[in-house]
């Protein structure tokens, strides 16, 4: 009788979920959420209607500018646990962790166990992998997918089966449909690896890889072919886009413009410098909101306050505009991913896999032989390189956009350890040095993130990084007959270069304001400002069928009030303004309309009314025309427009509205503290709205 083979538990890795899933659940409920993916999840859970079009308002008006199927998984999540700040941001937690667990049973095939276990921990201390994922932002559903893609790939290439590339190539689809082409930005490293790897004839790899192109394309595509194909008359206007279409979001908007500049920010940014003067909706709240209810942003456009940034700062861009440096991401250069802005969010370990990668280039040039791990490796590389070029001139990204490279740093600094320990215990020429200099040099990299970050991190972390760097050198070059000694230093040398990307990373959970636009380490720059966001509490879920929507108390999403998660004080629902409409705006589709999305938030998470976001999110979507505004209005559909103060991009309707409509006076809508009050806002600009009535 055979004895069956029994897997042995794996401790440490083990150990590795368990820190991994600390990092991403800690305070978890208390994080905060992107209101503006919050807000479309409400809405989404309506109607299948909503729910497919991941629509921003339960009417119907406008989607938000990404694909679906990440804010999908949310809405699921959020029917099974109630809509909550945890709710929507349980997937990408949970995604985080499988993605940790996935580098691990993708390295130790090729490297073994102990270039799998770094590989894991290397990804679970990355920072700005686990602030992305402690977001509603769907980056790391989009890496999970990846992943699950690579291994596809890889059980293609053990098996020398093509069925499994095919999956693979589906689940890079069902990535575009999470992020569209920032999914296809691992497609070098796919077909340079099936290439080199796939042991058929080059007629049948291309063959394989046209098939994959053509699963890649049918299921990328799925989605946006289903809402090209529909009337614009039958569905939601496409957010994002200058033309109501899901293919110009895709090449456009979330494709060619993150590399030009062109087109502004989305959900994930801020809005652009044309809308400033857009106004909020009511009062500011000061109670401090009960413990577990999940925090959204309440009508807070920027993270500037109601007018946003002042000029010269970043804001949306249009037209001809262009984003430059914007967003604290540095200007494009080559060493780009090395600056202030970028080196504390994912480059910590950059100079340590460049060593690896040397020491196999020597090994391949020495041996004139190109293996199985060699090609591994290869495959990384594709997968970072392409990557680090890119982030390196984009005109148009936000730092967590960074989380894309995690998994391939993580591989090869995995691969990278393994390879330099087995050239220093051989004692062999120049190669066994690396190791040592290696662990100095990634030392001192650190030690100068520390630095370039020292008003905001004690410079104890700066010397105690030199000093560390030199104590591993020293030791390593100095002890080397010992193989036991040797290892233990050589592994702890890799450790204690985790030490600063961990207090990165705890320091990153431990920030405020960073829900919306997620950066890592002690600097907001201008994403983490963007997070500012309010507590709530979730309600029963109700249709919302046009003219019956009853306010009820009970049932309000944000009944309580709330507070900033970066502890300052929010601007809460205008229950006055409020009051106003539910007297006067009877039986109407949207019971407000205002210019953005932002201005759109209190109202839809303290009420199950729908609001009309007439410009998208940052109020630069060509949603509405004059013509089309005046056949709704005279329908019943829209009767009220809270306007502010400042040109906006679609100033032929905001003109239509002045000149059609009658201003309502702001004593009978506007609380009297608002009215007497008045005062500047950021910068100096003052916040200015005006309610108009439309009277037919």
């Amino acid at each position: 009788m055979k004895r069956r083979n029994k897997r042995k538990v794996d401790f440490l890795l083990i150990g590795i979920i368990i820190l991994s899933f600390f990092l991403h659940f800690y305070q978890l409920k208390e994080a905060g959420s992107n209101t503006y993916y919050t807000v479309a999840v409400k809405s989404m859970l309506t109607s299948f209607h909503n729910f497919f079009y991941a629509s921003f308002d339960p009417a119907g008006f406008i989607t938000v500018d990404k694909p679906p199927v990440g804010l999908w998984i949310q809405a699921l999540s959020a029917y099974l646990l109630g809509l909550s700040d945890f709710s929507v941001l349980l997937p990408e937690a949970l995604a985080g962790v499988g993605s940790v667990w996935l580098m691990y049973i993708l390295v130790k095939p090729k490297f073994g166990r102990a270039a799998a276990l770094l590989s894991s921990l290397v990804l679970a201390c990355s920072p700005i992998f686990v602030a992305v994922a402690r977001t509603n932002n769907v980056d790391s559903i989009l890496i999970f997918a990846l992943l699950l893609a690579t291994w596809a790939l890889m059980r293609s290439i053990e098996k020398q089966k093509p069925g499994w590339l095919m999956l693979g190539a589906a689940l890079i689809g069902v990535g575009f449909n999470i992020k569209m082409l920032q999914a296809y930005m691992v497609l070098p490293a796919f077909y340079l690896f099936y290439w080199i790897a796939m042991k058929a004839a080059w007629t049948k790899r291309i063959a394989h890889l046209a098939m994959a192109t053509g699963v890649l394309l049918a299921v990328s595509l799925s989605w946006t072919l289903v809402v090209e194909f529909t009337p614009a008359d039958q569905r939601p206007y496409i957010g994002g886009s200058e033309t109501n279409s899901a293919i110009e979001l895709a090449l456009g908007y979330n494709g060619i413009s993150r590399l030009t500049g062109q087109n502004g920010p989305g959900g994930g940014g801020q809005p652009g410098e044309r809308q400033w003067r857009e106004p909020q909706m009511g009062a500011q709240q000061r109670e401090n909101p009960p413990s577990g209810s999940p925090t959204v942003n309440a009508g807070d456009p920027s993270p500037f306050g109601t007018n946003g940034p002042p000029n010269g700062m970043p804001g949306g861009f249009r037209s001809n505009q262009n984003a430059g440096g914007a967003f604290g991401t540095g200007e494009p250069g080559g060493l780009r991913l090395f600056s202030k802005e970028l080196s504390g969010q994912i480059s910590f370990l950059l100079p340590f896999a460049l060593f690896g990668i040397i020491t196999l280039v020597a090994q391949w040039v020495r041996k004139r032989k190109w293996d199985m791990k060699q090609t591994f490796t290869l495959f990384w590389m594709a997968w970072l390189v392409p990557m680090m070029g890119f982030f390196s001139v984009a005109m148009f990204f936000h730092q967590y956009y960074l989380s894309m490279m995690g998994p391939a740093i993580a591989a090869l600094v995995g691969i990278s350890w393994t390879v330099l320990w087995n050239e220093y215990k051989e004692q062999k020429g120049w190669r066994s040095r690396l190791l040592p200099i290696s662990v100095l040099a990634t030392s001192l990299f650190e030690a100068l993130i520390i630095y370039q970050n020292k008003e905001a991190v004690s410079q104890g972390w700066f010397i105690g990084a030199i000093a560390g760097g030199l104590g591993f050198f020293i030791a390593l070059m100095a002890i080397k007959t010992k193989e036991v000694i040797s290892f233990s230093l050589a592994i702890t040398g890799m450790l204690a270069l985790l030490v600063i990307p961990a207090y990165w990373t705890w320091i990153t959970i431990h920030k405020e304001g960073n829900a919306m636009t997620p950066i890592a380490g002690p600097s907001n720059g201008f994403g983490g400002m963007a997070g500012a966001n309010r507590q709530a509490q979730a309600p029963d879920q109700q249709q919302l069928d046009g003219a019956d929507r009853t306010f009820s108390p009970q049932r309000s999403f944000m009944q309580q009030g709330g507070r900033r998660s970066g502890g300052d004080p929010e601007e809460e629902l205008d229950t006055k303004l409020l009051a106003y409409l539910e007297q006067h705006a009877k039986g109407t589709k949207w019971i407000l309309a205002v210019q953005r999305a932002q201005s759109a938030y209190s109202m839809m998470l303290h009420t199950n009314y729908a609001v009309m976001a007439m410009g998208g999110f940052g109020g630069q979507d060509p949603a509405l025309t004059p013509e089309k505004l005046a056949a709704m209005a005279k329908k019943g559909e829209v009767k009220y427009f809270l306007i502010g103060d400042g040109p906006g991009e679609n100033d032929s309707v905001i003109q239509w509205i002045q000149e059609n409509c009658v201003e309502v006076p702001s004593s009978e809508w506007k609380s009297a503290e608002d009215s007497a009050t008045n005062q500047p806002r950021a910068f100096g600009r003052m916040n200015k709205q005006t309610l108009y009535e439309y009277k037919g």
